[in-house]
């Protein structure tokens, strides 16, 4: 695999660990600007509206650019939206500077992606995207927990100039390493990007997203309590346990971008089926505390088989124009974050028990597997050859014309 991969899986690294760094910082942050832990909780909301509206938008806007450019311009973005938010002299102004740190986050993997598999043989293009996206997993194992820990110990503002210094890291890792062949503006332009969007299929693909991923979001939004009240487990062994979903994520992420480039909807199809079978197990398995960590380690890898085959068959559906289709399908994963978690407080808030959530879960793994399905029966629908009479007139009609002619 080619090293540039690397410079993009750094980018990742650093676009994960501020992504979900907040979550670990909001105590901190609520006592240092005296306000209460929901409304610090609006910075997580204000980061990934930032994702949902930005993909789509920069990947538009930059359309005409080479995307060697557009990937170190938006990494350029990032870095001043966390320096921004390390300098913020209150809560309105934090609020918008993680706005500004989320917009370039779904625009960066959907270019990125183009560009990763652009870097390597079709037959390894699936591998290139996840290696891209290990940037994001291991974020999870190593990133977030020592970006929290510098946060307890030196401020959060220490940590978003951390974050920051990454962001650096990877625009030198992007100039040096993306080799110059993606210096030239793609040929399509915004009104080619534009158009691969009225495509059916690449609809179905997003759709597939927004299901499948809603799945992932509507138990892991509420790991914790599961794991402390259904469990058994204390409040400290969050963080140890958490770090266990992003090992299955990681692992997860790798195995899924070998098996799609031998079988791309079989792994999309297995990944989602055994989503839906490990949240439909939790009540099960959230009985005990070993088989409650196994649970853990699960849901990351069944969830993440699934995103490379995700992001490349969106990439796939928009052929001729697709870093905007691309960008939209991270909007989607966000989406599918919003919605998962709203849709899983609902059967929380039915008073149907601390675990119910993951069977919420499980039916939205099931509802991305027909969409998945209506997808291959469309594809199949395409593909399939003329029937006897079309071709009949097809062959038939030139030949008299030909006679005409004569």
């Amino acid at each position: 695999m080619p090293l540039a991969l690397l410079a993009l899986a750094v980018g990742a690294f650093g676009i994960g660990t501020t992504e979900f760094v907040m979550m670990g910082l909001l105590p901190d942050v609520a006592d240092d600007l005296h306000i209460s832990i929901p409304t610090a909780g609006h910075l997580v909301s204000a980061y990934a509206l930032g994702v949902v509206i930005g993909a789509p938008l920069l990947a538009a806007l930059t359309a005409r650019l080479s995307r060697r450019t557009v990937l170190i311009g938006l990494m350029a973005l990032f870095v001043v939206g966390n320096a921004l938010s390390a300098l913020a002299p209150g809560y309105d102004w934090l609020l918008a500077a993680r706005f500004l740190s989320g917009l370039p986050h779904g625009a960066f993997f959907g270019v990125g992606a183009v560009v990763a598999t652009g870097l390597v043989t079709p037959e390894r293009k699936a591998r290139s995207v996840s290696l891209m996206f290990m940037g994001l997993t291991v974020a999870n194992i190593a990133g977030v927990p020592v970006a929290t820990l510098m946060g307890q110990h030196l401020g959060w503002r220490a940590t978003f100039l951390g974050v920051s210094a990454i962001g650096v890291a990877a625009i030198v890792s992007l100039s040096l390493l993306i080799p110059r062949d993606h210096t030239h503006a793609p040929a399509g332009g915004l009104r080619g990007e534009l158009a691969a969007l009225r495509s059916l299929p690449v609809w179905l693909a997003l759709g597939t997203t927004v299901a499948g991923f809603g799945a992932l979001f509507a138990a892991y939004s509420y790991i914790a309590p599961m794991l402390t009240d259904a469990a058994g487990y204390a409040d400290a062994s969050v963080t140890l346990l958490l770090a266990l979903f992003g090992v299955g994520a990681t692992i997860g992420n790798l195995v899924g971008g070998r098996l799609a480039d031998h079988s791309l909807r079989g792994t999309l199809f297995g990944g989602l089926i055994a989503l839906a079978a490990v949240l439909g197990l939790f009540p099960l398995l959230m009985n005990a505390e070993w088989s409650a960590a196994l649970a853990v380690a699960l849901l990351g890898t069944a969830a993440f088989v699934t995103g490379s085959p995700l992001q490349l068959m969106v990439m796939e559906k928009a052929s001729a124009a697709p870093s905007l289709a691309s960008s939209a399908n991270q909007a989607a994963f966000n989406l599918a974050n919003a919605g998962g978690a709203w849709i899983g407080g609902l059967a929380l808030a039915a008073g149907l028990g601390v675990t119910s959530p993951a069977l919420t879960g499980a039916g939205l793994a099931v509802l991305g597997l027909a969409v998945a399905a209506v997808a291959y029966a469309v594809d199949r629908g395409r593909s399939a050859p003329r029937p006897a009479r079309e071709r009949l007139v097809a062959t038939h009609v030139p030949e008299h014309a030909e006679s005409v002619r004569g």
